[in-house]
Formats: structure tokens, C-alpha cells, sequence
């Protein structure tokens, strides 16, 4: 694999320092940065996921009310927490003392020397057990020199989630390894938009981490990729369109009303609510959709391994993390935060004080031992596992790859690249645009990146 150099490591710089500026220093809000709360207080950015929202309930009567320090919180959503939390780290803005980031930037940002490793409090820390954290999430979030660069708040692949009454009432069946072409099939015929009832939902909302992060993985299964071995692009190739086209027309004809709006958390309130047979996503939204207090569907749904076409496995593999800045100057409170928000404690904390179900996994072996997760998670822990165990970054798809990445291409030009085309892949959902023509257009954008690296 190539690694970004330092002309690289200035781009992304250089576009954060622009974006900062079009946006009139939008980083300058009213929360507050590092230097302007006081000794007892640090700054926390956070994407506004339910694991993030339910930290943000629990830690004033516990964390706080424990070591004195209190936390003043930021929630984003995904694509407004990139692009912040990227300005501030980038540019050395100091503003927040920690801030959730993912697989993607943390070796990026590792290698650029804008985060603190955390390897040696990890270790120093007797009561974290850094040995217990799964392999992989470790792995996602290691620099070069070997050391951990952010602990993983949670951990999760892609799978297939279904309405199990939906299938019951019409005699249908979903198998374990589904296809993409029998999930069609059971879109087709689970289609009610008389009742408000999408047959799927599926993210069509622009973004390399949003839209892109379940596409790549159709892309990948159907055999195309972003970039060949020697970094010749492939954006319109003729497997890359038929996994787009094949998206594109599943949304279009049996997918959720404001699809091109629809990421994440729109697709999660849709399908907790009852209005879409099936969605494929983050294995992490499970918990949420098993809370009755949050979900219409708790005790409902079923889970299936992410849909296939020509691999064996496509599922994604993620983890939102808590890292530190180098710009902290809080450097041992912040260390207190991440070590609680991502100790075993804490696990035990959400399912006492909210539930069992809405643990944030798929980061600790230990927390698969827990009797009284395991039993509430039952339904879908070991499908969970077994999809976060079967996705290879190192080789996701039918060909060779030149950079670590299942759902996304791990350089940084990956963050403009995947986002633009998929603005361009959005305005094709809401039938502004063919898909062959946002894809010629993705090819040209690709070629531009590749000559970094060819």
C-alpha cells in the first residue's frame, strides 16, 4: 500500500484551511474551545448517533460526578461533524479537547502528527485492559509506529435488517447470506406505498460516509472498485455502474420517500417506525431498534449478513472512536473521558441505567460475555461478530487493492472524492441525472487523484 506523503498531508490541510474560511470561521461557536473553559471542564465534539446521545445523558451523575470534570458536549450530524472536526484538527483550531473520528482519519491524521497516541496511557492505565478491545477495531485506528491513536467507542460491520411480520404476512422467507437480487426480489413484493410502507430503505444522502459507505460494499460484491492495484481509477467501469445502477434503481422504485435527504438516522427513524421492510446498515443501529422505548419494531426485526452478488462477504467494517488532539491542553482529563467512555465500566453503566440492548458493542471481547447483554442481544451478537470478523479491509472485493479500506479508499483525497460523486449519484436518485453520466464525471475526478499516487 502507498502511503499518502507529506504533498498529500497539505492538501487535506490546505482544504480545511478553506473550508474554515468560506464558512466565515464557523469553528469560533458558542461552546467554547479548550483555552476558554476552565480546569474542571473539556470540550467534547461528537457525531449525534444514538450511542453518542445516550454518553451525553450519562455522564454528568456519573462521569462528573466521579472525577470533577465536567464535559460540554457538541452533537453533529455525520457529515457536519466531518467537516468540523477536520477544520479544527487540521488547522490546529485547539477547540475541543476530544472529539469522536473514524477508521478512516485516524491513520491519516496519525501519519500528519494531529493527534495524541494513546497507546502509553492505555497501558499505564491498569484498570482499562487495553488486551480486552477487539483485534480489528485496534487495528483500524493504529499509525505506523504501532501505536493506538483513538479508542474504539464502538465497533460494527454492515447487515440486512427485516421486518419479520412484513415477511410472515406474505410467505416469504429471508435467507442468512442473502443476494442483492433476492433483496430486490423481496423489495419488489413487500412495496406498499399506499401504507406509507417502502419496500427498503437505503442512504441516498450525498456523502463519503453517508450514500458511500453501503454503496461501496454493493460496488465491491459486484466486482468493481474505486481504484485498481497500480491506482488505475475505475469509477465507470462497467461493474462500478452496474452496482450504482442497480442502487440508484432500488431506491428509485421500491426505496423510502426523500431518499436523496435520507442517511443514517433518517433511515434508522424509518425503519424503527415501521415504514420500510428492510434496511441495510450499520450493525450498531441493532440496539436502537431493539429498545421498545425507541423503536416500533423492538422484538420484530430480523438480521441477516449483507447482501451479496460475487463475493462471499461485503459487509463494511467501522468504529467510532474517541480521540485526542494534539491542541489539548488537557491532555490527562481528556485521557479520564476516553478511558471511561471507553472502559468495560461503562458498558455495564448503559445497560443498568438504559438498557442491555443499547451497549455500544463490537468493541470488547468481554462484553459478549456479559449475561445479561448476551440475552438481549441475541437476536443479532452473533451475526454482529461474525460480519465485523469477515470484513478484510486488505481485500474487500475480487481484485487487489492499493489502499487498506472496505467502504471507503484510506487516502485522504477519499473525503472530496467520494463525496462529490456522490452529490452527483444523489441528484441521479431524484432523477436529475443518469448514473452513467455521474459516473463518467466521478472517473475524471478520479483520474485527478490517482496521479498522486501513480
Amino acid at each position: 500500500m502507498q502511503k499518502p506523503g507529506k504533498k498529500v498531508s497539505f492538501l487535506i490541510a490546505g482544504a480545511a484551511a478553506g473550508a474554515l474560511v468560506l464558512s466565515g470561521c464557523s469553528g469560533a461557536g458558542s461552546t467554547g474551545g479548550s483555552g476558554d473553559s476552565g480546569d474542571d471542564t473539556i470540550t467534547a465534539l461528537m457525531v449525534g448517533n444514538p450511542q453518542m446521545e445516550d454518553i451525553q445523558k450519562l455522564t454528568a451523575d456519573n462521569f462528573t460526578k466521579e472525577t470533577g470534570i465536567k464535559v460540554r458536549f457538541t452533537v453533529l450530524p455525520e457529515n457536519e461533524l466531518r467537516d468540523k472536526v477536520t477544520q479544527d484538527v487540521a488547522n490546529q483550531g485547539g477547540q475541543y479537547d476530544v472529539a469522536t473520528v473514524g477508521a478512516y482519519e485516524v491513520p491519516i491524521w496519525a501519519k500528519n502528527g494531529w493527534l495524541h497516541e494513546l497507546s502509553t496511557q492505555a497501558d499505564a492505565d491498569s484498570g482499562y485492559d487495553k488486551a480486552d478491545l477487539i483485534k480489528p477495531m485496534v487495528q483500524s485506528l493504529t499509525g505506523e509506529d504501532g501505536k493506538m491513536y483513538a479508542a474504539p467507542f464502538y465497533g460494527e460491520s454492515s447487515f440486512l435488517m427485516y421486518n419479520k411480520e412484513m415477511f410472515e404476512a406474505k410467505g416469504l422467507t429471508m435467507p442468512e447470506h442473502p443476494t442483492w437480487a433476492q433483496v430486490a426480489d423481496f423489495a419488489a413484493k413487500l412495496d406498499d406505498k399506499s401504507s406509507g410502507v417502502a419496500g427498503i430503505c437505503l442512504r441516498g444522502l450525498p456523502g463519503w460516509g453517508e450514500m458511500f459507505a453501503p454503496l461501496t460494499t454493493v460496488v465491491n460484491t459486484y466486482g468493481g472498485t474505486w481504484f485498481e492495484k497500480d491506482w488505475t481509477p475505475k469509477v465507470n467501469a462497467p461493474e462500478f455502474k452496474e452496482a450504482a445502477n442497480f442502487y440508484v434503481n432500488l431506491i428509485k422504485e421500491h426505496g423510502e420517500s426523500g431518499a436523496p435527504q435520507a442517511g443514517f438516522t433518517e433511515c434508522l427513524n424509518t425503519f424503527s417506525q415501521g415504514k420500510a421492510a428492510m434496511w441495510y446498515d450499520a450493525t450498531s443501529a441493532a440496539g436502537t431498534l431493539e429498545d421498545p422505548n425507541a423503536s416500533k419494531v423492538a422484538g420484530k426485526v430480523g438480521y441477516a449478513y449483507a447482501p451479496v452478488n460475487k463475493t462471499e462477504y461485503s459487509g463494511w467494517l467501522w468504529t467510532w472512536a474517541w480521540a485526542m488532539p494534539k491542541t489539548t491542553k488537557k491532555e490527562d482529563a481528556a485521557w479520564k473521558f476516553i478511558s471511561w467512555a471507553t472502559g468495560k465500566d461503562y458498558e455495564k453503566l448503559v445497560g443498568e441505567k438504559l438498557g442491555w440492548s443499547r451497549v455500544p458493542s463490537g468493541k470488547r471481547t468481554s462484553t459478549y460475555s456479559i449475561p445479561e447483554y448476551k440475552d438481549s442481544a441475541k437476536a443479532f451478537a452473533d451475526i454482529t461478530l461474525g460480519s465485523i470478523e469477515h470484513a478484510d479491509p486488505t481485500n474487500p472485493g475480487v481484485q487487489p487493492r492499493p489502499a487498506l479500506g472496505v467502504q471507503f479508499v484510506g487516502i485522504p483525497e477519499f473525503a472530496d472524492l467520494g463525496t462529490k460523486v456522490s452529490q452527483e449519484l444523489s441528484a441521479a436518485i431524484a432523477g436529475s441525472k443518469t448514473v452513467d453520466a455521474a459516473l463518467n464525471d466521478g472517473q475524471k475526478l478520479a483520474e485527478d487523484v490517482a496521479k498522486n499516487y501513480q
